[in-house]
C-alpha cells in the first residue's frame, strides 16, 4: 500500500533525542568524555561568571557547540546557529531540548571570546588528558615536534610603513583599491599591518611567496599520534625552536631521558645541546646540505632514531586536520591572543581522536596497564618574540630546576 505525502507536521513529539542518536554513533564516545572533562572544570568556570544577574549562554553547551563546529567544518558562528537549530543530532551532542530556541550567533560569540580570558583551552585539554581512558593512548617516553603556518587575516595591501610615509590611497578605488608592490622592499622591521599588527611576513622556503601569517607548534606523542601540547607564536626563523624547548621541558624533568623527533630545521648545535642538557635525545633530521650536522653517530647508530624519523611526519597529519576540516588554514581571528586560543582549542579537539574513529573505539575499548603523563598547557607560547636570535639558556623557566643541571 502506498504512503501518503502528508506535508501537515505533528503538535507533540513522543521520541527522545537520546533515541534518536544510534548507539554505535562517534559522537557518543566523544560525548562522554567531553562531558567528564567539562565537569573538572567547573570551577573555573564558575570564576569566569558573576553570581548575579541575567544567565548566560553555558559554558559547557557553548564548549560542546564549537567542537562540532570544527568537527563539521563549519566556518562561522552564524551557520553553527542554523544548524543547530535544525539539526536533532547537534541539539542532542550540545544538551538542549527540541523545543529550545538557537542562539543569537552574536550572543554566541560574545560569550566565547569570555573563555579566553578564562585559559579554558589550556584546561580542557589538560583535563581531557587526565581521564583514565585517554591517559592509556599517551606515551611518556617518545614525542616529535614540528610548526605550521596559520595564514593571517589580513590582506598584504595593509602592509603599510611603520614610520607612515607610504603612499596616500588612490582616488576612486574604493575600500580595496589596486597596489602595485613590483620594486618595493618590505620587512618586519619597517613595515606592519594595519589591520593585524601582530602578523610577520614570512615565507615557508626560498622561492614560496611571502604572507602575513603566524607559526603553530604541536607535540605529538608517538604511540597513538596524538597531540599533547600546542601553542602559537609570531612568525620567525628561530620561533619552533624556541617553541620546542617549552613544549618539551616539562616531560623532561624525569630520572629517564625522553626522545623528541623533529626534521632537519631543528638540526641546530645550540638546540640540540640544550635538548642534551634537558635530558632529552635529540632524534633530529641531519641537515647536511654544505654544513655539517649536530647529530652524529652516537645518536643515528640507534634503531630508535630512525623509528622516530619515521613517525615524526604522522604529526602533518594533525596539522592537516587542524587546517582543512577545522578550518584554521586562515585564522578568522585578529591578535596573537585570539589566534592563539582558536589554534589551541582546535589543537586539543583533534585530541579526541575524531579523524580516526574506528582505531579510537578499539584502542578505547582494550584495557592496559594506565602510563605516567605529564601535565599539559596549551596556548601562547610566553618569552617568546621576534627580531633577535634567542638566549637559549633564558628559554628555560628555571636554569636550576632539574637535578644535576
Amino acid at each position: 500500500m502506498r504512503g501518503g505525502d502528508n506535508r501537515t507536521g505533528e503538535l507533540f513529539s513522543y521520541v527522545d533525542l537520546e533515541a534518536r542518536v544510534r548507539r554505535n554513533h562517534p559522537l557518543r564516545a566523544i560525548r562522554t568524555i567531553v562531558n567528564e572533562a567539562l565537569s573538572a572544570l567547573e570551577r573555573e568556570f564558575a570564576a569566569l561568571y558573576s553570581p548575579i544577574g541575567r544567565p548566560s549562554i553555558p559554558p559547557e553547551k557553548l564548549l560542546r557547540a564549537m567542537l562540532l563546529q570544527a568537527f563539521y567544518s563549519i566556518r562561522s558562528e552564524r551557520l553553527l546557529m542554523e544548524r543547530l537549530e535544525y539539526d536533532l543530532l547537534f541539539r542532542w551532542f550540545v544538551g538542549i531540548g527540541v523545543d529550545d530556541a538557537a542562539w543569537d550567533y552574536s550572543v554566541f560569540s560574545k560569550n566565547r571570546d569570555r573563555l579566553l580570558e578564562g585559559d579554558i583551552a589550556a584546561k580542557f585539554l589538560a583535563a581531557m588528558l587526565a581521564q583514565p581512558r585517554v591517559k592509556r593512548l599517551l606515551s611518556s617516553d617518545h614525542f616529535s615536534v614540528d610548526g605550521t603556518l596559520i595564514e593571517a587575516w589580513a590582506s598584504m595591501k595593509s602592509v603599510k610603513p611603520k614610520d607612515g610615509s607610504g603612499e596616500p590611497p588612490a582616488q576612486g578605488g574604493g575600500c580595496n583599491a589596486d597596489a602595485d608592490f613590483h620594486g618595493q622592499k618590505r620587512s618586519n622591521d619597517t613595515h606592519a599591518s594595519t589591520t593585524d599588527p601582530d602578523a610577520r611576513l614570512y615565507r615557508k622556503g626560498k622561492g614560496k611567496e611571502t604572507k602575513l601569517c603566524f607559526i603553530g607548534h604541536g607535540l605529538m606523542e608517538n604511540r597513538h599520534d596524538l597531540l599533547v601540547d600546542a601553542c602559537l607564536t609570531q612568525a620567525d626563523g628561530h620561533a619552533e625552536r624556541v617553541a620546542a624547548l617549552h613544549m618539551i621541558e616539562p616531560r623532561a624533568d624525569r630520572p629517564t631521558a625522553i626522545t623528541l623527533g623533529a626534521h632537519k630545521a631543528y638540526d641546530v648545535e645550540d638546540f640540540v645541546n640544550e635538548l642534551r642538557s634537558m635530558n632529552v635525545t635529540p632524534h633530529v633530521a641531519q641537515n647536511t646540505s654544505g654544513r655539517s650536522s649536530a647529530i652524529d653517530g652516537r645518536t643515528t647508530r640507534h634503531g630508535g632514531y630512525a623509528v622516530s624519523q619515521r613517525i615524526r611526519k604522522r604529526i602533518e597529519e594533525a596539522f592537516g586536520w587542524i587546517k582543512t576540516i577545522a578550518g584554521q588554514e586562515k585564522t578568522r581571528f585578529r591578535g596573537r591572543d585570539r589566534v592563539a586560543w582558536a589554534f589551541s582549542r582546535t589543537a586539543s579537539w583533534q585530541t579526541q581522536i575524531a579523524k580516526r574513529p574506528p582505531k579510537t573505539r578499539k584502542v578505547l575499548s582494550h584495557r592496559r596497564p594506565l602510563r605516567r603523563s605529564s601535565v599539559v598547557s596549551i596556548g601562547r607560547c610566553p618569552g617568546i618574540e621576534t627580531g633577535t636570535p634567542p638566549d637559549w639558556a633564558e628559554t628555560r623557566r628555571s636554569a636550576g630546576s632539574r637535578k644535576g643541571h
